[in-house]
């Protein structure tokens, strides 16, 4: 089974860097495979605990050289509920990658686990629109939902904004999934490159994240 590891994530950090630079992106120290993966930025303003700053993936498959470029960028630049992240925000930023294994269809909203499983919903609200949302892992245990909590928070992320009643939730179609993470400082991302290319990288072109 492939996990996530430090290199898929200065993969990450080497894919936004470039982009900042207009340059090639160095080839990854890492073995293709197909698996669902997102690409979380955070950033810690004044040593404080870092705050979200971007969040997107995939719940599909996809080969992952290509899909840890695709989410590194579109979480940075493309995420809605934030502006693109800047170059000046790079010494800031910390980077997790999630790789999402073990896929298992729930008996019902509540056949899961908080802090091991992630969870997939999909349900139709009473006007008829088909709603789905996911929170990945380690989203319940870092808020400290309880399950019910979740799937509720779950049901507003996917746009329902309506009553959630307990039939709507009985409605509901669970998937869980679990994953494994990696998670690396911008500064451990310079020393690594350091160590293993000789020189850290610099940021030439510093453009703005809105390209």
């Amino acid at each position: 089974m492939v996990s996530a590891n430090k290199e898929m994530v200065v993969y990450c950090f080497d894919t936004l860097v470039s982009y900042y630079n207009n340059e090639e992106v160095p080839p990854p120290a890492f073995d293709d495979g197909q698996h669902p993966l997102f690409v979380t930025w955070k950033k810690a303003v004044n040593g404080g605990e870092p705050r979200l700053r971007g969040c997107i993936g995939t719940l599909e498959a996809r080969w992952l050289v290509n899909g840890f470029k695709d989410y590194a960028l579109n979480s940075a630049l493309r995420d809605r509920r934030f502006p693109p992240i800047h170059a000046k925000e790079l010494p800031s930023l910390e980077c997790t990658v999630s790789v999402l294994t073990d896929y298992e269809t729930g008996d019902n909203h509540l056949d899961w686990e908080v802090g091991k499983h992630g969870i997939i919903i999909e349900f139709i609200d009473p006007d008829n629109t088909r709603r789905s949302a996911t929170y990945l892992p380690e989203i319940a245990a870092h808020e400290g939902w309880t399950k019910l909590e979740a799937i509720d928070s779950l049901m507003r992320k996917s746009g329902y904004s309506g009553t959630i009643s307990e039939t709507l939730r009985k409605k509901i179609k669970l998937t869980r999934y679990q994953s494994t993470l990696c998670t690396m400082q911008y500064s451990d991302y310079i020393s690594y490159v350091r160590a293993t290319r000789g020189a850290a990288p610099s940021i030439v072109g510093g453009k703005p994240g809105n390209h």
